[in-house]
């Protein structure tokens, strides 16, 4: 060792009296040690894979006295070994390392057996009932709570020596079991297949350690899967085949004849799928391509089957709900009303201020009104909100109404346990990605009616395929596409100036002379812009408009990356609006207080957060290593090493806010965004703004955006599964 080089190294060994704080991810662990030669416990510093209270360690390192903490030990080499003496072996078994096994416990056991617990426990469980208030059950619990430690233990020193963080240990178990290393060993890339949250990237780099070649079959099968997943990450469902070889090629760095071999090896195991579209030949991910012709399967079923309601009279309900809600419908709405008393399935599209909702509220009075059973649905927490806010029915998020099972991922919702409602209304359908479509319309009964409603201009699905873009295109389902912005709504420069991005032309960007809520305040460089966008979000729109910055007002930026991206803009905003002290907590390359707005960045079952959702941090508790987040007024509790799932939110990107609104909105617009700025990406924006929004930086950046209609084309197969004569002429409803 090194050590042997620097005279200030010591050597010290001792008994863990209790771990302070321990970081699965990386083994970071703060620990009070009875050191050998030393009268008091000492705090020791270092790394370990796995560590408890009770076990025996030897360090080498240095001392150090630290400023905020005192004299600590420092230690750059430790290595953890089981207890062999009572005293240890009975903080180590009471440490709440095993179910069902306490101090009180612990005691009773070292009484009984002595220094061969360990051997009792593993060998013969059956004697743990020998001691008193141990019965079947409890030395059950304790035998199999010790295999789960021993063999988790295990993976996580073994992933922990092969370079892999060892924080998905658990998880790995539940999945394999006790033979998980084993599975591993003979193929690391099943990790990325059967594992949430972990990539081929990081079985990759595992299965380097393990000493797998760079142009093995086995990684170049797994590699193929990878550049499909890579796809998906840009929408695709699949890749044309003349796409896909060289993606492979590119990013496993092996010769193009072994792709080849490794593509011919994975279709004909299923794994992925040949088929056409457009006349290109195209491969596609397994899981996604049935699941587009499942969708169109559904929808076709759907479209068949008769009403769930009886003939409702449109002349006569018109009139009535008119008078109930006291608004006059335009002639659009009330085509609109005809058609979707009579259709099984129906889209309504349209932008802001055309009178979606009115629409909507007006269809769900007239079936209300005849005991026809509703339920309604949006893809995020934010937008099942506002739906039940504008509606006076309750909403819930999808993956709510469908009942998500944590454990699995799965859905309690499907084809054999149905949805119990005749009308299934679906907001924000533009949002859908395929995965989450299939696995609604599976849910719905052959009986029940959707109407699906979508603003079609805005932002695709950040997840795989374009379901309601596909859906209106092929021409299989009637579709609402109303146009005509209403009186007050006209009123507003923010309707306004979207539907002018949304029709290429350029939104007023002049100085207003009266109050209004749009605005643009020119930045000529990014250095300026954020200063600028400081003080806007800070000072200025507080000031002028009463909005609080931390829960009013909210920036959207076109990318994550570069000076005004939304990772820089969140230190930088960070810095201004919240500039706190300890206690902090940095991970994964950010740093957290008490009072920080942050945001779900993937969703998470087990407690009921999912991506997209906002919620400020309340507690910081750095012993147990774990922070607190507030989502709605809801507390959800983090281990350090979970943190990898939150993001700083101050500032967020377009993609990221699509579903929500927000009562006012900064959208920084400048050249720098240049491989970004697209109008179906600036009109998104601007439509997430309720009272107030200002577009900052070059107007030649807004036009840039308001010209480019070029947006990258997604594959997928879902237009051609629902219309296979190729005809793509919607059927329109009303104006």
């Amino acid at each position: 060792m090194a050590a042997n080089n620097n005279p200030t190294t010591e050597v010290l060994a001792g008994l863990v009296e209790r771990v302070t704080f321990h970081n699965e991810d990386n083994g970071f662990c703060v620990l009070r040690v009875k050191a050998r030669g030393k009268r008091e416990p000492i705090t020791v510093v270092g790394h370990a894979a796995v560590i408890s209270a009770g076990e025996f360690i030897q360090a080498s390192g240095e001392w150090n006295n630290d400023r905020t903490h005192g004299v600590q030990f420092r230690a750059r080499f430790l290595k953890t070994m089981p207890p062999t003496t009572t005293e240890g072996i009975e903080k180590y078994l009471g440490s709440g390392m095993i179910r069902g096994i306490g101090p009180a416990y612990a005691r009773k056991l070292v009484r009984a057996f002595g220094s061969q617990v360990f051997d009792v426990i593993e060998v013969e469980p059956h004697r743990l009932r020998e001691v008193a208030g141990i019965g079947p059950k409890r030395a059950d619990g304790i035998a199999t709570g010790w295999a789960e430690q021993r063999a988790i233990r295990e993976i996580m020193i073994f992933l922990h020596a092969n370079g892999v963080g060892t924080s998905r240990a658990v998880r790995i178990y539940k999945t394999y079991g006790a033979g998980a290393i084993q599975v591993i060993s003979e193929d690391p890339y099943r990790l990325a297949r059967d594992i949430r949250g972990i990539g081929f990237k990081t079985a990759d780099a595992l299965a380097m350690k393990l000493g797998i070649e760079k142009t093995a079959m086995i990684r170049a099968r797994a590699g193929i899967s990878f550049a499909l997943t890579e796809a998906l990450d840009e929408g695709h469902c699949g890749l044309p085949r003349d796409d896909l070889l060289p993606l492979a090629v590119e990013l496993l760095e092996i010769p193009g004849t072994i792709v080849l071999d490794a593509l011919r090896l994975e279709l004909d195991a299923g794994q992925v799928i040949a088929d056409q579209v457009e006349g290109r030949d195209c491969v596609f991910l397994g899981g996604l391509y049935h699941a587009e012709r499942s969708i169109a399967d559904r929808l076709r079923i759907l479209l068949r089957g008769s009403m769930p309601w009886k003939t409702i009279d449109a002349e006569k309900a018109i009139p009535w709900v008119e008078a109930r809600t006291g608004l006059a419908l335009a002639d659009s709405q009330k085509t609109a009303i005809h058609a979707a008393l009579r259709s099984k399935v129906m889209v309504i599209t349209g932008g802001p201020g055309v009178g979606k909702t009115t629409l909507v509220n007006s269809i769900l009075r007239i079936l209300a009104a005849k005991n026809v059973r509703l339920l309604l649905c949006a893809p995020t927490g934010r937008a099942a909100k506002r739906m039940t806010e504008t509606t006076g029915h309750e909403a819930k998020t999808i993956h709510r109404l469908l009942e998500i099972n944590p454990k699995t991922g799965g859905f309690r919702k499907n084809e054999e346990s149905p949805l119990n409602c005749d009308l299934l209304v679906v907001d924000e359908t533009s949002m859908v990605d395929v995965v989450l479509m299939n696995s609604l319309l599976k849910a719905v009964a052959d009986y029940t009616a959707v109407l699906f409603v979508g603003d079609i201009d805005q932002l695709p699905p950040v997840g795989p395929g374009q379901a309601l873009a596909d859906i209106i295109a092929s021409g299989a389902v009637p579709v609402v596409k109303l146009t005509e912005v209403f009186r007050q709504a006209a009123l507003s420069q923010i309707v306004q100036s979207a539907h002018r991005i949304n029709s290429g032309q350029m939104p007023d960007l002049s100085a207003p002379r009266d109050a209004t809520d749009f605005y643009f305040v020119e930045a000529s460089g990014p250095d300026i812009a954020v200063k600028r966008l400081i003080e806007l979000v800070k000072e200025r729109i507080p000031r002028r408009f009463g909005f609080d910055p931390m829960r009013d007002i909210q920036v959207l930026c076109p990318m994550n990356r570069g000076g005004l991206g939304a990772r820089s803009l969140n230190i930088e905003l960070q810095r201004a609006l919240n500039p706190r002290g300890d206690p902090k907590v940095e991970k994964f390359g950010m740093t957290f207080a008490i009072g920080d707005k942050v945001m779900q960045i993937e969703n998470d079952y087990d407690k009921e957060v999912y991506n997209g959702d906002i919620g400020y941090v309340e507690a910081i508790d750095l012993e147990l290593g774990e922070m607190m987040i507030a989502f709605d007024g809801r507390p959800v509790t983090y281990a350090f090493g979970e943190l990898d799932q939150i993001v700083l939110a101050y500032a967020t990107t377009i993609h990221k806010s699509q579903g929500s609104e927000y009562p006012a909105v900064v959208i920084p617009v400048t050249t720098q965004h240049y491989m970004m700025l697209q109008r179906n990406l600036l009109y998104t924006g601007v439509t997430r703004g309720k009272r107030l929004v200002i577009l900052l930086g070059q107007k030649k950046a807004v036009a840039i955006a308001v010209k480019n209609v070029s947006g990258r084309r997604r594959w997928s197969k879902l237009r051609e599964w629902l219309n296979p004569a190729g005809f793509s002429i919607p059927r329109l409803i009303g104006a």
